[in-house]
């Protein structure tokens, strides 16, 4: 992949991730909360596919994209290990939320979440730019 794309597409999935982040935020405001369930798992899979465009890599399944940043950031160290219950609860809190009668999310245990979901992005936007300067601490 071209370094100017990978760019390109690094900038576009962390903005792709704000906006859900934004999403979020309005939808437990709003006590939207099957909405908010679903915009904060895709901030935190939209980081994670920032971060795989860093790498040059992308998987056509959401297991995959898990999978490689979980071996490649968090086993690694690049990424805190703590984010990784952030993933696994994310994403079983929006395919309850979307595919189980009678789940109703909690607000607090999403607003959990949410924080944790704009850290993590703030985590992803800091490796994205260290390495652009050169730093990857890899």
């Amino acid at each position: 992949m071209p370094k100017d794309y990978s760019k390109d597409l690094i900038n576009y999935r962390l903005e792709r991730a704000a906006e859900c982040l934004r999403d979020a935020r309005d939808d437990l405001g709003a006590d939207s909360l099957y909405s908010a369930a679903n915009r904060i798992y895709y901030a935190v899979f939209q980081s994670m596919r920032a971060a795989l465009a860093r790498d040059g890599v992308d998987f056509s399944k959401h297991s995959g994209v898990i999978a490689y940043f979980r071996k490649q950031y968090i086993k690694t160290g690049l990424i805190a290990k703590e984010y990784s219950d952030l993933i696994r609860n994310a994403e079983s809190i929006r395919s309850e939320s979307d595919y189980s009668d009678f789940f109703t999310p909690e607000k607090e245990e999403l607003e959990w979440l949410m924080k944790n979901a704009q850290e993590f992005w703030n985590a992803i936007k800091t490796i994205v730019a260290q390495s652009e300067n050169g730093n990857t601490n890899e």
